[in-house]
């Protein structure tokens, strides 16, 4: 049969489920018949899932009938297709779209998953024998690949594909991807594989990663497809009816309920998101508090919850029992259910790839209109979603980028490695070489991470629990099952403060709180999760016990990692609506709302332009404040604030407190800073940026912190086994530990050092920080005293005092900043300074200031 029979055969189901291939479909699977492996970039609900399969289904049935037709089922064909996804949620419903296309096309091929909920009996029927189509996770892949026998497994193996690549790109799951798909192209020369994206800025780069190098060092080729079909995208907001002058992040917080609730009546099915967990429980109760009707056909869906009630609400959106579901980046991802009516966004989305990800679930299909409906949580949200819709229509994407040289992952997959049969030193060096990640892994740096695996490195020697490997005869293997047993409880990359479940006195399981939450508890307490007033009861067995409470009202849990910056892109747009503003432009409904806030902050101070960096001054009963605009994401602005409060205190003995948000930051000092001197001394500069850093902050505690996560990943320290699983603090001190014997006994770690560089990264953006000290040392500073804060201002004196103050006392206190900044200031009353690119001084002079 030949390969145009195939394709027909695949059209023709096409046709008798009323669908037309698309051309981008097509392309891919011309491409992947004559060998060639790429990305696919298209909107979500357009058909990449298809156009990515449907190319070795083609090439299966363009097969001799005897040689793809099995003597008997239990002879099903070998594993010929590898689907790789980000989420265990997303795994059943992918089984079940290649479940469908493989029934359609009558092939005898076995459709299955293989991830943390897979059921024991069918792990037991795999270890024996795949199924021909397998959908699992990066961990359950390199648990295969620990299998001594994992040649023979993925022998047949003919094609891998990486669902949701944008997601795994530019982390250490994405790394751990490309080290098993260099594994799987050692046994497999001839493997195609495909990765399948949305909303990516960079998709060359992208694209180029998935591919790997050739042995030569040589990117592979790979065949960028994107998706032909138009989605539109209608991006709206609901705004309110008054607008405060002096806005304050969460000042709005519920208040638009109403109006929300207006939108969902008239709604057959909505998808409400929420950038954090907590925030998703608050709207989650505040909508069931308003409606208590609705509680029958309204549904809560986020990441802490447990498996069984994320499937019965994702099967609810599916079969329309749940009309109206609250949720996080939990549904962002392809969960395959029917488009949905109304898609709503509590809060700025902080990116534009993320609103486009979430407007793609309402006309999930091709063809049809994508539609989102904003609700700020503060006034200048409303700048922030004028600015994402502007980027959309200019095309600008944010971008990731991959990591480089993880080295706590590497120790993981060679133990990997090691337990599946074994490897040589320049075996795997070659190898992992072919990844875009380890490509300029040095011979030294691979010895290192060898005798860290096989005993610790030269500090751990003594310590027979951290001989992981052998080397015999060349060869470097796993010989104790203890070892084998503990590592592959402990494969992944994914660490959090530890998880504590929450069970009702009856043993079912409602999900997992962060054990930082819990440890505030006391019985009796009321708290909110899963949509359900909660009373605690005790702590035992890492289980947190709770029953129904009988009041309404609670705590709210919050997690790690909650609050997310503005990216690159969002802040480029936001810079050019406020440009607009200043210039008296105020096109887009959004602007025109703001556009008192802004007339008062033009009115008390200015607007400033892009290419200027507005710097506030004012004095208040809490002593001197400088408020710092540079409109570049919060993680940005707090590494600036400590950089600047450092360089400060170099030339005047101050101390600062500080807070920031996505638009500036504010340094709070008892007496007046020495602005213009530390600007004329290089306030902005970029020399000895590392060094200011590390000493501005308390970097070393910082470090300590994130290599509880190295030392996790790395294999230094084990979480425990099932049942009996080790607490945050437990393995806190742990870790701990081990990074002060090396920090004092062997300071030139490689550990250490990736701690350090993942904590300027992560939680700083250094290189953000330092591309935008680059584009503020070439901006004109403009320096204004103000009588009193102005509207960008009070955001950030809120900010100040949240921390020490109960939210009833904090309403209560910006009620009183608010009617102090409401005072008419006098005019004129305004000195602005200007210091520019063009006073730059010759080489060994100071700057100078103009006034």
């Amino acid at each position: 049969m030949s390969g145009e029979t195939g394709q027909t055969q695949v059209e023709a189901w096409f046709r008798n489920r009323e669908w037309e291939p698309f051309a981008f479909q097509r392309e891919v699977w011309d491409a992947y018949t004559r060998g060639e492996s790429g990305l696919i970039h298209a909107a979500t609900g357009t058909g990449k899932t298809y156009a990515a399969f449907l190319g070795p289904v083609i090439e299966a049935l363009s097969e001799p009938i005897r040689q793809r037709t099995p003597r008997r089922r239990a002879d099903a064909a070998p594993l010929r297709v590898l689907w790789i996804t980000p989420l265990r949620a997303l795994a059943a419903d992918t089984e079940q779209a290649l479940q469908q296309a493989v029934e359609g096309m009558a092939l005898p091929w076995r459709v299955e998953s293989r991830t943390g909920d897979t059921s024991a009996a069918q792990r037991a029927r795999q270890r024996t024998r795949l199924p021909t189509v397998l959908v699992t996770t990066p961990e359950s892949l390199s648990l295969l690949l620990c299998r001594a026998d994992h040649a023979s497994l993925f022998a047949d193996l003919r094609c891998v594909v990486v669902d949701e690549w944008h997601e795994l790109l530019s982390t250490k799951r994405g790394a751990q991807v490309e080290l098993c798909l260099a594994r799987l192209r050692a046994l497999c020369p001839h493997l195609r594989t495909w990765g399948v994206s949305a909303t990516l800025g960079n998709l060359q780069v992208a694209a180029d990663t998935l591919m790997g190098l050739d042995a030569t060092g040589m990117p592979r080729p790979a065949r960028v497809v994107r998706g032909v079909v138009p989605k539109a995208v209608v991006v709206e907001s609901l705004v309110p009816e008054t607008m405060d002058r002096f806005p304050w992040a969460g000042h709005l917080n519920t208040k638009l309920l109403p109006e929300v609730i207006r939108r969902l009546e008239n709604a057959e099915s909505a998808i409400v998101f929420t950038n954090t967990r907590s925030q998703c429980e608050i709207w989650f109760q505040s909508l069931i508090a308003a409606n208590p009707d609705w509680f029958i056909f309204t549904a809560i869906h986020h990441g802490s919850l447990s498996r069984a009630q994320r499937e019965d609400v994702e099967d609810g959106l599916k079969t329309g029992r749940y009309r109206i579901v609250v949720a996080t980046s939990s549904l962002d991802l392809g969960v395959d259910f029917a488009p949905v009516d109304v898609v709503m966004q509590i809060g700025s989305p902080k990116g534009v790839a993320r609103l486009l990800q979430r407007a793609g679930r309402s006309g999930h299909s091709p063809g049809r209109v994508s539609r989102i409906v904003c609700v700020p949580t503060h006034a200048f949200e409303l700048v922030e979603v004028a600015a994402a819709r502007a980027a959309i229509e200019a095309g600008a994407i944010e971008s990731r980028e991959p990591l480089d040289r993880p080295l706590d992952l590497l120790a993981q997959h060679l133990v990997t490695l090691a337990l599946g049969g074994g490897f040589t030193r320049a075996g795997v060096l070659a190898e992992v070489r072919t990844t875009r990640a380890y490509h300029r892994l040095t011979k030294e740096e691979l010895d290192w991470v060898l005798a860290f695996v096989m005993h610790g490195g030269d500090t751990l020697r003594a310590y027979p629990e951290y001989a992981k490997v052998q080397y015999e005869e060349g060869t470097y293997r796993v010989t104790d099952r203890r070892v084998a047993l503990r590592h592959r409880l402990s494969i992944g990359t994914i660490v959090s403060d530890h998880a504590i479940a929450v069970r009702y006195l009856t043993g079912r399981r409602l999900g997992t709180i962060e054990e930082s939450f819990v440890s505030r508890l006391t019985p009796g307490d009321t708290f909110i999760f899963a949509g359900t007033p909660l009373e605690f009861v005790r702590l035992r067995d890492l289980t947190a016990w709770v029953r129904r409470a009988k009041k309404r009202a609670g705590a709210v849990p919050r997690w790690a990692g909650a609050r997310m910056p503005l990216s690159s892109e969002l802040s480029a747009a936001v810079r050019d609506m406020l440009e607009q503003a200043r210039m008296g432009v105020f096109v887009s409904p959004e602007m025109q709302a703001v556009k008192p806030v802004l007339d008062t902050q033009a009115d008390r101070s200015v607007i400033p332009r892009p290419d200027e960096l507005l710097i506030e001054r004012t004095e208040t009963r809490d002593g001197h404040h400088l408020f710092v605009y540079p409109f570049e994401g919060r993680l940005v602005h707090e590494g600036l604030a400590a950089l600047w409060a450092y360089r400060i205190a170099q030339l005047a003995p101050l101390s600062f407190t500080f807070s920031s948000n996505d638009y500036g930051f504010e340094l709070l000092s008892p007496d007046r800073a020495p602005l213009e001197e530390a600007l004329e001394s290089g306030l902005l500069s970029t020399a000895h940026l590392l060094h200011d850093i590390t000493n501005s902050l308390n970097a070393a505690e910082l470090a300590r912190r994130q290599f509880r996560e190295i030392a996790r990943v790395a294999g230094l320290v084990f979480s425990g086994y099932p049942g009996q699983s080790k607490s945050a603090k437990q393995l806190q001190a742990s870790s701990g530990l081990l990074y002060d014997v090396f920090a004092n006994h062997d300071p030139d770690n490689l550990l250490l050092a990736q701690a350090r560089r993942e904590v300027l990264e992560r939680q700083l953006e250094a290189s953000r920080l330092t591309r935008v000290l680059e584009r503020l040392s070439r901006s004109d500073v403009r320096v204004v005293e103000v009588e009193r804060p102005t509207p960008l201002a009070f955001p950030l004196m809120v900010d100040m005092t949240r921390a020490s103050l109960s939210m009833e006392k904090l309403a209560d206190r910006v009620r009183r900043m608010t009617v102090s900044a409401e005072r008419p200031t006098r005019s004129g009353s305004a000195s602005v300074f200007r210091f520019g690119p063009k006073d730059a001084p010759p080489a060994g002079k100071k700057r100078r200031v103009r006034k």
